[in-house]
């Protein structure tokens, strides 16, 4: 049954989201251990893994409390780092699925499975690509993270080892090859010159925005 909701894939895409998942795993080590080391319980990082399965705010929450920021504080910032998926939620509404199936289908949307179900060729295609970028991402993701915080105690200091750098690259290394087109090329890095000149002047998660403004620079 699951094969065959799937078999439209070819087996380069099915491994390249093995791959991506099995990433969001190695992120999600890094996560768990560094809530723990921040001194949080061991349920909450693998709660918020399961219920938000947002990596990136989840990151900023556990970084700003740990840091003494309100906690409120801290769910906010982790919206507004998320507030991507407003756009991500109009580009994919035809693949997460009907009635109950969409809130499921809307819980597992992030750049992967977005990255993944937009780039295919057809939108037999899209949809299976979604899903199983979404399903493995959400399963990967707890699973990290449960890792993570079991062994975090035992890493006396889990920023030095870099995991958190291992996802952020596998990404930028899946987006290279649309660099091939001058424009592209020319928008990304607009945005991001825009995105790091500020930085060092706006909130956490608004850079992110702000490099959106790269999509309106176009090629003389």
């Amino acid at each position: 049954m699951f094969n065959h909701h799937f078999s439209c894939l070819t087996g380069d895409i099915k491994k390249s989201i093995f791959l991506v998942c099995l990433a969001v795993a190695v992120v999600g080590v890094s996560y768990g251990s560094l809530a723990i080391a921040y001194g949080f319980p061991l349920w909450l990082p693998i709660v918020l893994s399961v219920s938000v399965l947002a990596g990136a705010s989840e990151f900023t929450f556990i970084g700003i409390v740990a840091s003494g920021g309100n906690p409120l504080a801290a769910a906010a910032a982790g919206l507004l780092v998320n507030a991507r998926h407003l756009p991500f939620g109009v580009a994919v509404r035809d693949l997460v699925g009907k009635r109950m199936a969409r809130f499921f289908g809307c819980h597992i949307m992030n750049d992967e499975s977005v990255a993944f179900g937009m780039s295919q060729p057809t939108p037999e295609q899209r949809k299976a690509a979604y899903w199983l970028c979404g399903i493995g991402v959400a399963l990967f993701w707890p699973l990290g993270t449960i890792i993570g915080s079991t062994v975090g105690k035992f890493i006396p200091a889990p920023t030095s080892i870099g995991l958190d750098a291992v996802f952020p690259t596998i990404l930028l290394a899946m987006v290279i090859p649309a660099f091939r087109n001058k424009t592209s090329l020319i928008r990304a890095s607009s945005g991001a010159a825009i995105s790091l000149a500020t930085v060092p002047f706006i909130p956490v998660g608004l850079p992110v925005l702000l490099s959106l403004l790269g999509l309106l620079v176009r090629k003389k």
